[in-house]
Parts: C-alpha cells; structure tokens; sequence
C-alpha cells in the first residue's frame, strides 16, 4: 500500500488550520504537507506534528504574493534576491520540522517576459536552491503544473519541461513532483508515464479530474493507479491534494479501502 499523507491546505478544512493535524491523525494519516508553512511559528508547528506523531512530508518555497495570484518567483528576474531569502527561510523551517523536500513553484511567466530570459532565469535559481539545500540533505522537487484549467502561463505545465530543467541543472537532489491530476489534464496515460519517470519521481500528489476532488468522482481509476505505484516499488509519500466534494471525512472512501 502506498504511504499516504493528508494535504491540509485541502483536506480537514472544516475547522482551522491547526486542528486539521488532529483531524488527518485520528483518519489514520501518518504524513501530512501544506502549501506554506511561513505564517506560524516553526516551534508551533513541531509540537502540533509531534502531538500528533505526523511527519512533515512537504511544504513549497514561499511563492510571492499568493494572495494577489502570484504561483511562485523562480522565473522571474526581478525578484532573484526575493527567491534566494526565501530559500532559507524554507530551510529554516525545514530544518526544524524534520522535512526532507520542499517544493519549488516555477511561477507564472509575464507576455511582457521573453521566454527564453524567464528559462534562464528558473535554471538559475533553481541552481542555486538546490545547492543550498543539498548541503542540509533537502531534496527540490519541481512541480508541473496544468496550463489548460488551473495556471494558464505556468513556466512547467509537462513532464517533459521538468525534466528539461532537470537536465540542465544537473544536480542529485533536483526531483520530479508528480501530480497525477495536473498530468491527467495535460498528458493522460498515467501509469506508463509514471512507470517511464519512476527514477525521477520524488513525490506524488492527486487528485480526481475533472473538479479537483475526491477518488471516485472523476475519470482517473485511482485503484489501478494506487496499484501501479505499488507495483513500481515507488518507496515516497503519496499525497492526497484534493478539494473535498462535501465533508472531508465522507470523502474518506478511498482511504479506508486500502487500509
């Protein structure tokens, strides 16, 4: 059975934030990630983990004004010192939460920005990351990202350019985050593609298509998949980065089925 965490960014949204670590231990998750952990304390976060025997499984590079629509700095050039201060701000938090992966948002590249100055400047940001983070044992997962429905314009929409990024930094801690409803949405075939990008794969998000929600509301056949990641002796969390259809704990089913 894979290892599944619990997204809190999504799930357990029904109380606030800080409960939902003792919501996602009492439904059985041992991990959980959250988009960003920067607007608490670290030493509070650890104790609510440690409280609830969770392990941080992930959390992202801060991404600039998330409020304001912005979905990550790495590519743009005018923001470089910005996205080498949050570097270590992630590796404080990292260091103290026990994480050993974070995520890099690639962001969203400007019509005003030519494309191949946005390319060179996430190959160099991501460059420096993940040397700054190899010297802590942090692992950089670089995420692609749907351009259909989610993020018109984001730098990394397929497999493909993630591993064209990776290829060019050229750096052992450079991985793939592997979302199977972003990649449904933009390249289908998702065992195979899965099963061909294994020795890239670090971590795994999903999600049903179309909706974003639970297993079982959309096309994906998410037993067949969960059994492909068995199969393919994929040792890495998988982690559940949906909105819930209604109530967290009724979208739950698929959970208790593989338990």
């Amino acid at each position: 059975m894979p290892r599944f965490a619990a997204n809190l960014s999504m799930l357990f949204t029904e109380v606030d934030f800080l409960e939902r670590f003792s919501r996602a231990h009492a439904a059985g998750f041992e991990g959980v990630e959250y988009l960003f952990p920067y607007d608490y304390p670290v030493a509070q976060l650890r104790q609510t983990l440690d409280d609830n025997q969770l392990t941080q499984v992930l959390f992202n590079l801060p991404p600039g004004d998330w409020d304001a629509g912005e979905r990550g700095i790495a590519c743009l050039p005018d923001r470089i010192e910005e996205f080498k201060a949050g570097v270590d701000k992630a590796i404080e938090y990292a260091r103290e939460l026990g994480c050993t992966q974070v995520n890099c948002l690639a962001g969203l590249r400007p019509p005003t920005l030519d494309e191949d100055e946005a390319w060179q400047t996430l190959v160099s940001n991501v460059s420096y990351a993940a040397e700054k983070l190899a010297a802590e044992g942090i692992t950089l997962c670089l995420e692609a990202i749907n351009s259909r429905v989610d993020m018109p314009g984001f730098m990394l929409d397929t497999s493909g350019r993630v591993l064209a990024l990776i290829e060019e930094v050229d750096a052992d801690n450079v991985k793939l985050q592997y979302d199977l409803y972003h990649m449904q949405i933009m390249e289908g075939d998702l065992i195979r593609s899965m099963e061909c990008l294994k020795p890239w794969i670090s971590h795994i998000q999903f999600a049903d298509n179309p909706g974003r929600h639970q297993p079982g509301t959309g096309e994906i056949n998410f037993s067949n998949v969960f059994s492909a990641i068995d199969r393919m002796g994929y040792e890495g969390w998988v982690s559940a980065e949906y909105r819930p259809s209604g109530d967290t704990l009724d979208s739950l089913g698929w959970f208790s089925g593989q338990k």
